[in-house]
């Protein structure tokens, strides 16, 4: 049965023609796979699939993704993610930072396949705070983070947060302090990344960043720019969940925060 593959022009001009055609006939393309983005089981022989290539500043990574849940396009990310992301995969246990956090890539091989890595969710909603409506992104991996260089199942995610200086909610009264060098990037109305501080004072890189332009509401996208910031809320995984609507999301948080399981901050709005 010929493999259901999509590699896009931009894929295959980062990869080249030969590689591009070793995926498309199946030598070098996995039959089953973790998608990159939902992170559940899909098969290159029984459904549509997505070539997704990470590129750093001297790394290149391909994943795959089921083709609803992502098309097959070129991302880049920073050096640092993906070396971490790599650092991670070669100490077996070792899970990666928030900021290492890229999802599911691989070492520079394309067509191999890397063990699972965590993923950041991101939810956009609108939370009535002290009788005011405030944009929100609400933060939720798919998996525990670990500290880098220790193995085990411990989940240090909001202790990493914190140490960039976040903060712990116990409820949801008032709105949380500005984390300064720290950043949400809009453009065009969608959004495109949560930044964080560069290392020893460089430019911002992204903390995370979406696989393509996400939309916003027309309301929440107004609160933005009334407010001109953005609360981010972080919860560890299992915490949250998918919620289909805001006053659900909003249940959620709250139980988040009486359980000690969220932490907060306003990050300054960046972008239009």
């Amino acid at each position: 049965m010929p493999r259901m593959l999509d590699v896009s022009d931009d894929v295959r001009a980062e990869i080249g023609d030969e590689e591009a055609d070793r995926l498309l006939s199946g030598e070098s393309a996995p039959g089953s796979y973790d998608c990159t983005s939902c992170r559940t089981p899909g098969d290159c022989e029984q459904e549509r699939t997505s070539t997704v290539l990470f590129i750093g500043e001297e790394t290149a990574v391909l994943a795959f993704a089921h083709a609803g849940c992502l098309p097959s396009q070129v991302v880049k990310v920073t050096e640092e993610q993906l070396q971490g992301a790599v650092r991670s995969i070669n100490a077996d246990q070792t899970r990666p930072r928030p900021d290492q956090a890229p999802p599911r890539p691989e070492q520079a091989a394309p067509g191999n396949v890397a063990p699972e890595q965590a993923v950041l969710g991101v939810t956009s909603g609108l939370i009535l705070i002290a009788g005011e409506l405030h944009p929100a992104l609400v933060v939720e991996p798919t998996a525990p983070i670990a500290r880098p260089g220790t193995a085990g199942s411990g989940d240090d995610f909001l202790p990493l947060l914190i140490e960039q200086g976040f903060l712990p909610v116990t409820e949801l009264s008032t709105t949380p302090t500005v984390l300064h060098g720290w950043s949400v990037l809009l453009a065009m109305g969608q959004l495109h990344a949560v930044l964080q501080p560069g290392t020893n004072g460089g430019r911002p890189v992204a903390w995370w960043q979406a696989h393509q332009p996400l939309q916003v509401t027309e309301g929440w996208r107004t609160a933005a720019s009334k407010h001109q910031q953005v609360l981010l809320f972080a919860a560890p995984v299992g915490s949250i969940g998918r919620q289909p609507r805001e006053d659900l999301l909003r249940d959620a948080l709250d139980k988040a925060a009486a359980n000690g399981q969220l932490v907060a901050a306003a990050l300054p709005l960046a972008g239009t």
